[in-house]
């Protein structure tokens, strides 16, 4: 039986597995920012154990309030800036040089293709985009990350959602997602992965496609993944180009973490998109969706 794009990634980065079904995981990148971050960093100096695992491994930002609003969001940058400081973490983007870290990050070239990432955020699954498996974790977890480098998770199963036809002018990644959303339900992908494939992927631009991965969570997914392919290689190219010969050498390097054509899925759905027109959200839950045309007069 072959494996998905997770089980994979699940399989080359296992450290251990201290109960049947909980993957403890080493970890490619710790990602973080000035709201979560700042609890973990407080809670392992009251522990002791102020230390980072590998400090060229975890990227900081400070993003959500910037400049600080108030003496409470300026402390939260603070603690995160003195810390970086102290264990000398040299990808930490203070005010002035930062940006939304979902965008970020990627752009830096943080994320490749078969990387385990984590962050204290839940739209870290956007990174899955470029065939990585990124997830967003509670304070405990972002510590451990932190200080050890792993990640415990139980192994999820993955949806495989086929997206064919073409997309009509005017519709976009966005619309597309939100109606996968509506039609999986806001509980529908929990505690598993949603994978990407077919045709209307495959001709996204990465920013396309971390549109989509970025709303996996809003359905209940772990992450959201795409397969990796020449338009990943073409967008990373500039920061791997000293590693591979060619784009067709770093493409075949990273062809080992697409799903096998013989993976089992716990479902597979199809979705021809022809049809699809411009979709809002309406409400108070994700899957709460419709046409636009519907929204007239509201």
């Amino acid at each position: 039986m072959g494996q998905t794009t997770a089980e994979k990634i699940f399989t080359a980065h296992l450290r251990d597995e201290p109960f049947p079904g909980t993957k403890v995981l080493d970890l490619d990148r710790v990602l973080c920012h000035e709201i979560t971050t700042p609890v973990a960093i407080a809670d392992l100096e009251l522990r002791g154990k102020d230390r980072v695992y590998d400090n060229t491994r975890i990227k900081a930002v400070i993003d959500h309030v910037t400049p600080s609003k108030d003496s409470k969001t300026a402390l939260q940058a603070k603690m995160l800036r003195d810390w970086a400081r102290r264990h000398e973490i040299k990808d930490f983007f203070d005010v002035g040089h930062n940006g939304v870290c979902h965008a970020l990050f990627p752009e830096k070239g943080y994320i490749r293709p078969g990387f385990t990432a984590i962050m204290g955020d839940s739209h870290t699954c956007t990174h899955g985009a470029f065939g990585a498996f990124a997830a967003g974790v509670g304070t405990t977890d972002l510590e451990v990350g932190i200080l050890k480098g792993v990640c415990a998770f139980r192994e999820p199963k993955s949806i495989r959602i086929n997206l064919t036809g073409s997309l009509a002018t005017g519709v976009y990644a966005k619309d597309v997602i939100l109606y996968v959303i509506g039609q999986l339900g806001v509980n529908g992908a929990t505690d598993r992965v949603i994978e990407f494939h077919g045709p209307v992927v495959e001709a996204m631009s990465m920013d396309a496609r971390m549109t989509l991965c970025n709303m996996a969570i809003e359905a209940g997914g772990t992450s959201g993944i795409c397969q990796p392919d020449m338009v990943t290689v073409d967008y990373l190219w500039p920061f791997i180009e000293g590693e591979f010969a060619s784009k067709q050498a770093a493409l075949e390097e990273y062809r080992q973490w697409c799903a096998d054509s013989d993976a089992d899925y716990d479902k597979v759905l199809d979705f021809d998109v022809t049809e699809l027109v411009p979709h809002v959200t309406y409400g108070y839950k994700p899957d709460c969706v419709k046409p636009v045309s519907e929204m007239a007069g509201t």
